[in-house]
């Protein structure tokens, strides 16, 4: 049963994305050229993704130290992987001022956006930095939920649904909306009822939408599932809610999801991340390809590259 819930949904379209996140041109290097001559057009385009200013300085100065270890005349094509592992050997081994391995993973993650960028772009041919490992000591994976959890849990909600008496249809409206879409909980708390497309019943979709500029590549329009509508007219005729799609705290949402766990007998508590892992890892397992499952997730460059290793480990493991 819980397939039907998790198979992949698409994203709806974003229109000429170059366009939607106001990113600048293509940068006009080629392989041979400095690499000096790519920080300019690297730094346009980190502001053109409203990187954060100390990220921006942060990321300038790992490769201002690449291009200091390499040599003046290093250029692009000369940032072999083999290169790359020797000047994070110096940085941590050779250097006067060691760097501690926090510094060492965030050097990793600037080498990963940016040769990623010219990779992107077909300035090279591929991406020399991929390969390289990061340093910090592994955390334990985030802990999701199985088929057999899932549809405990779904028979459960909707049981409370078409119930005779009482019928509540909230804790399936959440639970299916989470599941379809992967968002965190301040965006569900921020859902409004206008951020709902429902005028194609047979493909309603939900709006994620950031008032902040620097936020922007975050919002999303993302497909609901099949059941979301009619189980939307039964939660509308309880709560009537008036702006926002769930009118109470982020605590009364989290005592639904605790509430369910219990009487299903999960022998764990459900919470937001671990159906937003739960539904992330489920896109991966049915082909998603990395950079759409990215943007569905509504994550940053920076913050994908410590996600995706995660997501492969958790499909890793059954369901």
């Amino acid at each position: 049963m819980a397939a039907e819930h998790v198979e992949q949904l698409e994203l709806f379209p974003f229109g000429n994305i170059r366009e939607v996140l106001n990113l600048p041109p293509p940068p006009p290097l080629r392989p041979s050229d400095a690499l000096r001559a790519a920080f300019r057009p690297f730094s346009e385009y980190m502001q053109a993704k409203e990187f954060t200013a100390n990220t921006i300085k942060a990321f300038l100065n790992d490769m201002n130290l690449l291009a200091e270890y390499l040599g003046e005349k290093a250029t692009l094509e000369d940032c072999s992987t083999h290169k790359l592992e020797g000047f994070l050997h110096w940085l941590r081994y050779e250097r006067d001022a060691p760097c501690s391995l926090r510094s060492l993973d965030r050097r990793i993650t600037t080498l990963k956006v940016f040769f990623q960028w010219l990779a992107d772009h077909h300035v090279l041919p591929d991406n020399p930095a991929e390969p390289l490992a990061h340093y910090g000591a592994a955390s334990p994976l985030p802990e999701i939920l199985s088929d057999a959890q899932l549809d405990a849990l779904l028979h459960l909600t909707r049981s409370m649904r078409d119930a005779s008496e009482s019928p509540d249809a909230r804790p399936h409206l959440l639970l299916t909306l989470l599941l379809d879409t992967a968002i965190k909980k301040a965006e569900c708390l921020r859902i409004r009822l206008e951020h709902l497309d429902l005028s194609d019943l047979n493909q309603p979709s939900v709006y994620i939408h950031y008032e902040k500029p620097r936020q922007r590549f975050k919002q999303r329009r993302l497909a609901l599932g099949a059941e979301f509508v009619p189980t939307f007219e039964l939660y509308m005729r309880r709560y009537q809610p008036k702006e926002r799609l769930f009118e109470c705290t982020g605590r009364n949402l989290e005592y639904v999801l605790h509430n369910i766990s219990d009487l299903a007998r999960l022998g764990t508590r459900v919470t937001f991340e671990m159906l937003r892992w739960t539904s992330a890892v489920r896109s991966y397992k049915a082909g998603m390809d990395a950079e759409r499952l990215r943007r569905r997730l509504g994550l940053s460059q920076i913050a994908w590259h410590g996600t995706w290793p995660i997501l492969q480990k958790l499909a890793e493991g059954p369901l």
